[in-house]
């Protein structure tokens, strides 16, 4: 039977290319962001075993609609990638705006844990996987970086999340991308990683076997 795999953030970028390799690779993918389109057009793309869902994560109800929906189609959830982010429109504490700021934590942070708590329930049933998207910004400290210290807060939960999820057979990964060249940036990072890079990361560490568990991948670019 097929395994079935929610990725938030869906629409462009790490989310798309994720469903792409995992659909690739057997499995069923739920496809959750804002851009009803952009859904629409991925999962015509990638037929039966995607399922487009429209809805925002900083809004926990919509969050557990998108679970209640996922197991409704394919019977059951394996795992759940919480990939949907952003960062500020200007850097930094004192020149950033406070809406925007708010907006970054809301996504970053809340939208993570809604995304957690919503899936945990369906995860326990098949001992299944969570997974989330850090960053390199997340694993050192750069001057100002009120978007890094986001991530520094994915990866304390994602250890605190292993901790937890081992004592019911689960597993926890967080992945750390360096730059990538994603609709992040205003600008093409063509010598950067590419969402492909990382959807690979994210499957291989869906795919070891249920004595190993991956808690961590790195993945930098070599240019």
């Amino acid at each position: 039977m097929a395994r079935t795999l929610l990725i938030t953030g869906a629409s462009s970028g790490i989310g798309a290319a994720t469903a792409r390799e995992a659909v690739a690779q057997g499995w069923n993918v739920a496809l959750v962001a804002r851009s009803a389109d952009k859904l629409e057009t991925l999962a015509e793309e990638l037929g039966d075993r995607a399922l487009a869902i429209e809805g925002d994560v900083t809004d926990l109800a919509a969050v557990e609609d998108a679970v209640a929906r996922t197991t409704a189609q394919f019977g059951g959830l394996d795992a759940a990638f919480a990939n949907a982010g952003r960062g500020l429109k200007t850097a930094g504490t004192e020149k950033a705006d406070p809406d925007d700021l708010r907006g970054l934590i809301e996504l970053n942070i809340l939208g993570l844990l809604h995304t957690a708590r919503a899936a945990l329930p369906e995860l326990r049933k098949t001992k299944g996987h969570l997974v989330l998207t850090g960053s390199a910004a997340g694993r050192r400290h750069i001057a100002g970086s009120v978007y890094g210290a986001t991530k520094w807060f994915v990866h304390g939960y994602g250890g605190n999340m292993s901790e937890e999820m081992r004592e019911w057979g689960g597993r926890c990964t967080v992945i750390a991308p360096g730059m990538v060249d994603t609709p992040f940036f205003d600008e093409a990072k063509p010598d950067k990683l590419k969402p492909e890079d990382i959807a690979e990361a994210v499957l291989f560490a869906l795919t070891r076997p249920a004595h190993a568990d991956v808690r961590e991948v790195f993945v930098m670019p070599t240019g």
